[in-house]
């Protein structure tokens, strides 16, 4: 939409409070709210941020760093065309946005940015980058001051279903009214989890449908007297939640699937083995960019569905990455590969614009993945993973930082500013999660993501 098409179906629809959002390096959804009189003004001009707002932690902690103090100042402006009407919160809409500096260029530390740089760079390789989103999350209820999971129902349950079908019908509507395609629902594996995912689209899209995602199935829950968490492990004890980021990569068009292959036993192109092995090659540091809270690495371990290792494989979901067999009557179109080490506790515009930089680098040195992994990698030896090149993954978020820190690629993508305004960011975070019990933790995660 125009911004003009933005303001008049603002006033013919009663919205009063646009929300201009924007995520952080924290990972957190922030923005500035403009009343529907001054739209027009804000999609033209934006709405005033001071540059200190990207050295702000999860813990709402200005963190040192040189250019993000008191002294500046940047502009939100949001997007037209994300325009979105809340039906959970009255007379609002949402709208995300891009951070620009006072004489209208893009900041270099804005996240958006970033995705766009990257997918403009997958462009250049004739590759329209196309992605979903897979979340999971953990309806709760509060039980004398601490929140508990809503139900005990088992995974994939028609108990499970019914418990919630309150709760999830409202979800379904929600993203019809934003005209968030809904794909698959059902009941997971945890007391109280559930998974409700939405349709791929350009990778652009898909990140801001992230943004969107997040807010509504929050603000839904509370409509009905719950929480719903999408931390990674909001309950130590319990099954955590992933973020998996489903990929298939098509031409400039978008017409035509690039990972399908007839003569591949898996279908799987050359041109996605090289992307995949750059994932692999990356994925040490490109975790501090997909699973990037303290919490994330309670779930990140062996033997829990989330991935563990630097290893690929056919429907294997303890691989990093798992080729997804295609659907049956659409297997061109359907084929994609998923990454599992992803949360939601990351920012979209950088889990999904590191994961486009990190496999384009594998296109171009022609990277291999190496032979599929057709067993859990957490039941083999030392020795035999060593032999074939996998590598167990970050024990924590101060590994992955530094992984990525030294890793050239990635960095580079990033370019200086947002790089280093991260690193500094959820290095404190570290610093302060680490020097506090697992309450502290728990207590800033399970309601903030």
């Amino acid at each position: 939409m125009t911004p003009d098409e933005v303001v008049r179906k603002a006033h013919t629809t009663g919205v009063k409070l646009i929300r201009m959002l924007y995520c952080d390096n924290g990972g957190v959804i922030r923005g500035k709210v403009t009343h529907v009189d001054g739209l027009a003004s804000r999609l033209k001009g934006g709405i005033g941020l001071t540059v200190a707002m990207q050295a702000f932690s999860m813990l709402d902690h200005l963190v040192p760093f040189e250019g993000m103090g008191p002294v500046g100042e940047v502009r939100i402006l949001s997007d037209p065309d994300s325009y979105k009407v809340l039906p959970y919160a009255p007379r609002s809409a949402a709208m995300v946005s891009d951070l620009l500096t006072l004489d209208g260029k893009p900041w270099g530390a804005c996240p958006r940015h970033f995705l766009k740089r990257m997918a403009a760079r997958a462009v250049e390789f004739g590759i329209q980058v196309q992605a979903s989103m897979e979340n999971e999350f953990i309806l709760c209820k509060d039980v004398g001051g601490h929140l508990a999971p809503a139900d005990n129902a088992l995974c994939f349950t028609t108990i499970g279903m019914q418990e919630s079908a309150g709760v999830i019908d409202d979800m379904i509507s929600t993203f019809e009214a934003m005209e968030i395609p809904v794909d698959l629902y059902y009941p997971e594996y945890g007391p109280g989890q559930h998974e409700l995912t939405i349709r791929h689209a350009e990778a652009l899209k898909a990140a801001d449908h992230q943004i969107f995602y997040r807010d509504a199935v929050r603000g839904v829950a509370r409509n009905h007297g719950l929480y719903a968490s999408l931390a990674p492990k909001p309950f130590p004890d319990l099954p955590g939640n992933g973020c998996h980021i489903h990929v298939s990569l098509w031409d400039a068009e978008g017409e035509n699937n690039l990972l399908w292959s007839e003569s591949d036993p898996y279908h799987f192109s050359n041109l996605g083995y090289h992307f995949i092995a750059g994932i692999l090659n990356h994925l040490p540091a490109l975790v501090a960019l997909t699973a990037p809270s303290y919490n994330s690495y309670r779930r990140l371990r062996p033997h829990m569905w989330a991935s563990a290792y630097t290893c690929w494989g056919p429907d294997n979901r303890e691989g990093a990455v798992r080729l997804a067999s295609p659907f049956w009557g659409s297997e061109v179109d359907s084929i994609n590969f998923e990454l599992k080490s992803s949360d939601t506790s990351s920012n979209p515009y950088l889990a999904l614009g590191g994961l486009i930089a990190a496999g384009l680098d594998g296109l171009a040195r022609k990277l291999d993945p190496g032979a599929p992994m057709l067993d859990d990698p957490g039941d083999q030896s030392e020795e035999e993973l060593q032999k074939r090149g996998i590598h167990r993954l970050p024990g924590s978020l101060a590994e992955a930082l530094d992984n990525l820190e030294l890793d050239e690629t990635l960095m580079e993508a990033l370019s200086p500013l947002l790089a280093q305004s991260y690193l500094a960011v959820k290095r404190s975070e570290y610093a302060e999660f680490s020097s506090r019990d697992v309450d502290f933790e728990i207590n800033h995660h399970i309601y903030l993501f």
